[in-house]
């Protein structure tokens, strides 16, 4: 389903894959994140992604205009996991809400694995 937004000159129509793009490219550069990752669900293996498919890790649904965001990360070993969670969560709220015009219904953040960082 697509997101919508009004305007005086009309509606506006956004794909999810914008949504999630967008949504990975704010993840990304919050601290703490070291990437977005991906499962096997077969063999239960985690990857990290690459920058250029950021919006595999991360899961979009829009219901009654409102948008439900599913993130799938890799951390860095040694910080505070609550800490970098309400950092992602502030920042991609306020940045989504502002580029698509459409509110944040809930953040989940599933946290798939740990990376050390030289």
């Amino acid at each position: 389903m697509k997101g919508q937004m009004n305007t005086q000159l009309g509606k506006v129509l956004i794909d999810i894959d914008v949504i999630s793009t967008y949504a990975g490219s704010i993840a990304v550069e919050c601290f703490g994140i070291v990437g977005m990752a991906t499962v096997n669900v077969k063999d239960g293996l985690v990857k990290l992604l690459k920058k250029e498919s950021l919006s595999h890790g991360i899961n979009v649904r829009i219901q009654d205009n409102m948008i439900t965001l599913d993130f799938h990360v890799i951390v860095v070993y040694g910080v505070n996991i609550s800490s970098v969670a309400d950092n992602l969560i502030c920042n991609v709220k306020y940045k989504v809400e502002e580029f698509t015009g459409m509110k944040i219904e809930k953040i989940n953040i599933f946290v798939e694995g740990v990376r050390v960082i030289d």
